[in-house]
């Protein structure tokens, strides 16, 4: 009987999620599993892993088999690196601490690279709400021009009325006095 390490499906349609789970590899995908060592969240950005490190390495070592993806997933945490240093260790080619030690500095590399992959995706949001913000106050600035164009017309509309009205009245009072004469 072959057991493995595969994701099992859960969430609703078009956003799933996955739990990372031990099972035997007869058992159906979303179906009967041995223990549940972890949870992969693909909606987030950057994805979001929980594993449990010390159950996957145990499950690693007794012989279970990671599907491609999650062999994936272990990599990226680092389980496959820990296994392989780890093996080193069995065959005598360093000791526990030279292995604990390249781990370490391997998972700081990584966490850099993750880290700087969070702070390039905030930096590109901010610059994106930057560039909206700018398009956004240049749209807003020529509907206030236009606004004040229109309320310019209007007063001057306005004042042209009754300059036009004061002149008409002008002209009747200059008409009448020569009409009483």
């Amino acid at each position: 009987m072959s057991v493995k390490i595969r994701l099992a499906r859960h969430g609703r349609k078009q956003h799933a999620y996955y739990h990372i789970v031990v099972a035997n590899s007869r058992s159906p995908r979303d179906g009967r599993f041995i223990e549940r060592i972890g949870s992969y969240n693909p909606n987030s950005n950057p994805a979001t892993i929980d594993l449990d490190f010390d159950k996957a390495i145990a499950w690693l070592n007794t012989g279970a088999q990671p599907t491609d993806t999650c062999r994936t997933i272990l990599s990226h945490k680092g389980v496959m690196m820990k296994k392989h240093l780890l093996e080193g260790v069995k065959k005598g080619a360093f000791d526990l601490a030279e292995a604990d030690k390249r781990f370490d500095a391997w998972m700081k590399e990584k966490e850099n690279a993750i880290q700087a992959k969070k702070d390039g995706l905030t930096a590109g949001f901010n610059e994106d709400m930057k560039k909206r913000l700018i398009a956004e106050t240049k749209v807003n600035e020529a509907r206030l021009a236009d606004i004040a164009k229109k309320n310019a017309a209007a007063a001057a509309a306005a004042m042209v009325k009754p300059v036009k009205e004061a002149e008409a009245e002008t002209e009747a009072e200059v008409a009448e006095p020569t009409e009483e004469a």
